[in-house]
């Protein structure tokens, strides 16, 4: 764990949300965590946080359908967005969280650190890179986490951490990139250090009330 003052396994859930109408106020710090609906986002959040069921997971992707918010300390707060890409669901059921989705990056201001999560097999989809663009865009430090790296041998992680670095290495952008397993917690010390910094860095410049949230449905 991170040696700062906070600490993600202290996170504790406090609401789910269908929109950011239904949100807490828009002040303090959040950090919040995106990814297609089969990228193991659940499963980082409950490595992250040391908790086994924090954030739910599925066998089938796509359960997460709302705004889900986790309290670490006062004002501070994890946010688990609705996936978006994979899931089999109905359109206007896919229509309605890739909306509320959208709504929460254009229009949170306190949003400010997103954590991008893709299978390390299959990193850099579209969606994936409409998302990282608009991050560097409105000047929001990403962390992108390339999941179920056990999957793969050790050179083959190596190999895609390099490939999705030099991709994003021309966005010229604050965009770190790791490989992680929540199966065998690879990563998980790196990533808490960075999360953790997001959330002792006060400094972090808000985002642009003019930025544009990119997500399209497919």
């Amino acid at each position: 764990m991170s040696s700062t003052a906070i600490h993600l396994s202290k996170a504790t859930f406090t609401l789910s949300a269908p929109d950011i109408r239904r949100l807490p106020a828009d002040s303090g710090i959040e950090v919040a965590f995106a990814g297609r609906s089969n990228a193991g986002k659940s499963s980082a959040l409950n490595t992250l946080t040391n908790q086994r069921s924090l954030a739910r997971t599925s066998k089938t992707p796509g359960r997460t359908q709302l705004i889900n918010i986790f309290e670490i300390a006062e004002n501070k707060r994890l946010v688990d967005l609705p996936g978006y890409g994979f899931a089999k669901v109905p359109m206007e059921m896919k229509k309605k969280w890739q909306k509320a989705l959208g709504e929460y990056l254009e229009k949170r201001e306190c949003l400010k650190g997103l954590v991008i999560l893709m299978d390390i097999r299959h990193p850099l989809k579209d969606l994936d890179m409409d998302l990282i663009q608009w991050a560097a865009d409105g000047d929001l430090p990403v962390l992108a986490l390339l999941t179920k790296s056990d999957k793969l041998s050790q050179g083959k992680v190596s190999a895609q951490v390099h490939f999705v670095k030099k991709e994003l290495a021309a966005l010229n952008a604050d965009i770190k990139v790791q490989a992680f397993s929540s199966l065998k917690r690879t990563g998980s010390e790196q990533a808490d250090k960075v999360i953790c910094d997001w959330f002792q860095d006060e400094n972090i410049q808000a985002l642009s009330e003019s930025s544009e949230a990119p997500l399209t449905e497919e």
